[in-house]
């Protein structure tokens, strides 16, 4: 793990993490939102889709018994050396400019996208033995209401982000995105609606489509 250290020594992970915790303990248990809304199935994003096609092994269902990521002082120490290595490891570049096309998802090198920034961290994180169903490729609307993409970890005390603009990891309810679909926890190849206008949420993913 020393080569993916990057926010400093364990005791200031381990600082970091104690303030968290308290500062959600402090505040009116009702006005929390630590896990994210789901509001049934929607249609997957079509870069997932052609990722899918091309990489079927990544995208399968791990377990009969979808398992949250425990968030120990260890795991949240996991959490940001990863989230700041990647961040400062990949250069972001838009698909048009790698590409020539505007959705194209694969593992980076050293240029990518949201979307292939937080591949990289979904694979290095499920390399560490994070469950790879508390791992979740999450769609988002930005401050400018542009769509974006962020990697939701699932964890006992909440639903936290790892995001490329930024090296602290905070809950989901804690960011100024709107959150609008999410991988399902129970199947990697379904995605769950976030918000209840995002379209037609029951409509199921199509068989031919990734599959």
């Amino acid at each position: 793990m020393k080569r993916f250290v990057a926010w400093g020594s364990v005791a200031v992970a381990a600082l970091a993490f104690t303030f968290i915790i308290s500062e959600a303990a402090a505040e009116n248990p009702q006005a929390e939102q630590p896990f994210a809304e789901e509001f049934g199935r929607t249609l997957p994003p079509i870069g997932f889709v052609r990722f899918c096609a091309a990489n079927p092994g990544e995208c399968e269902t791990h377990s009969n018994r979808p398992r949250h990521t425990r968030l120990t002082k260890k795991t949240w120490k996991e959490l940001s050396e990863i989230n700041s290595f990647v961040n400062g490891k990949i250069h972001p570049v838009s698909d048009e400019e790698l590409y020539g096309q505007p959705e194209f998802w694969t593992y980076p090198v050293d240029a990518g996208d949201c979307e292939d920034f937080l591949l990289l961290k979904k694979k290095y994180l499920e390399g560490l033995g994070f469950p790879a169903e508390s791992l979740l490729i999450t769609v988002v609307l930005d401050e400018k209401d542009e769509g974006h993409a962020v990697l939701m970890v699932n964890t006992d005390l909440g639903d936290y982000i790892l995001d490329n603009r930024r090296d602290q990891i905070l809950r989901w309810d804690e960011t100024s995105y709107r959150f609008l679909k999410r991988q399902s926890r129970e199947n990697a190849r379904t995605w769950i609606a976030l918000t209840q206008s995002t379209g037609n949420v029951s409509e199921a993913v199509s068989s031919d489509s990734l599959e």
